[in-house]
Order: structure tokens, then C-alpha cells, then sequence
């Protein structure tokens, strides 16, 4: 789990608003209402690269 301090300087590397954690831990996901990119987390390590973001079809299956 990500502590809360690390949690409140992460910010999405697009449009650089916060980030919220999922309740599994398992991705982030901008707040922002018009980007909302989601990204994985690995070992608990958010992979903030726009490359690496998952596609919102992928989180609804």
C-alpha cells in the first residue's frame, strides 16, 4: 500500500491532477472528470508512464 504522504504529491503525468488509489491497491486513477486515465501499480510501484496506462475497456471486464 502506497502511504498517504507519497499519495498526496502523485499526480497523473498528463494533465497533473491528483491521482486516487483503488480500494484493491491495484491501479490509480486520475480525478480529473475529463482525462481520467487509470494505471497500474507493480509491487506496489505506480507505473506513472503514459505508456503503461490501461485502457478503460480493459477495467470492465
Amino acid at each position: 500500500m502506497i502511504e498517504s504522504r507519497l499519495l498526496d504529491i502523485l499526480a497523473c503525468p498528463v494533465c497533473k491532477t491528483r491521482l486516487g488509489l483503488d480500494a484493491a491497491g491495484t491501479t490509480m486513477t486520475c480525478t480529473d472528470a475529463e482525462c481520467g486515465r487509470t494505471y497500474r501499480m507493480v509491487d506496489g510501484i505506480p507505473l506513472l508512464l503514459v505508456s503503461e496506462e490501461l485502457e478503460a475497456t480493459s477495467l470492465a471486464d
